[in-house]
């Protein structure tokens, strides 16, 4: 009875003194929230090689919320409007854009499944949209900063 005690004793002992460590809890940033445009760089041989900040008064912003997506830009001095709602997917290297409806200007440049697969590099704060060409070679990107 006595080892068993002495037994029980060091066992507890041992166990009250490790450090309980919780599992790590990697951050992993989410496209949710509202962004705003804040530059565009155009590539070449999938490096940077122009960056273009948004000029005074620019604005575009972009809301992403439960799968959809809302995208409106107001250029000063220009009448035409710019915006579209559609559906989204990310995962952690891309974002997928369907837009339902848009801006009559929008719909005259827009491919005809108004769909739009981009590469996505995304942190707590920023992302950037890559477009690419069809040899996967990046051309452009639109850079934006979290709001919310």
């Amino acid at each position: 009875m006595k080892k068993i005690i002495t037994l029980v004793c060091i066992s507890f002992l041992l166990i009250s003194a490790t450090k309980y460590e919780a599992p790590e809890n990697p951050y992993h940033p989410t496209i949710e929230g509202t962004w705003e445009l804040v530059s565009h760089y155009n590539y070449a041989d999938d490096v940077p090689t122009d960056t273009l900040l948004a000029a005074d008064g620019y604005r575009q912003i972009k809301m992403y919320y439960n799968g959809k997506v809302m995208w409106t830009r107001y250029v000063p001095n220009d009448s035409v409007e710019w915006f579209g709602y559609g559906s989204y997917e990310t995962t952690d290297s891309t974002l997928t854009e369907k837009l339902e409806y848009m801006s009559a200007s929008m719909r005259k440049i827009t491919n005809s499944d108004m769909k739009w697969d981009m590469e996505l590099e995304l942190d707590k704060n920023s992302f950037s949209q890559i477009f690419t060409d069809e040899e996967g070679n990046r051309i452009n990107s639109e850079n934006y900063k979290r709001l919310d």
